[in-house]
């Protein structure tokens, strides 16, 4: 067996792979509320609700279309990335979002950062996710 080989990292099982506790969290300093909270990224399926509380959908003449909804996409993710450091849970619902917009920005934008982050969304996907992509603009100019 060649040193190379014998550095490979081992091929992981199916046991493995969903016994890994792969969410990561991190404590931020919100000295604008007095404290600290605790931010975990989001799991696969957090991020696809998510994604997809971004957009909502329009009856038009019996046809259904979806439409951007960016309004509160910063409070959205930080309804579901703040959680009880004891028990894991969220703290924020949905029902939530709303309270949390009028929350001053660079709390909430700090968090967000934070939530980024640790949940890989990247600076390519908050653009597309902002509407501020080409692709997204110009998907956005169509009158179909």
């Amino acid at each position: 067996m060649s040193k190379a080989n014998s550095a490979a990292p081992a091929m992981l099982s199916r046991a493995a792979i969903l016994a890994a506790v792969d969410t990561a969290s991190e404590d931020v300093a919100v000295p604008e509320w007095g404290g600290v909270v605790r931010v975990r990224g989001l799991t696969a399926s957090e991020r696809d609700q998510w994604e997809a509380s971004l957009n909502r959908v329009e009856f038009r003449n019996g046809k259904a279309r979806v439409l951007p909804d960016r309004g509160t996409i910063r409070a959205r993710l930080v309804s579901y990335v703040v959680v009880d450091p004891d028990s894991g849970g969220r703290l924020f619902s949905e029902g939530d979002v709303g309270a949390l917009a009028k929350k001053a920005a660079a709390p909430i934008s700090r968090i967000y950062d934070v939530a980024c982050r640790l949940s890989g969304i990247t600076a390519a996907d908050q653009e597309e996710l902002e509407g501020n992509s080409d692709a997204t603009a110009a998907d956005g100019s169509r009158s179909d």
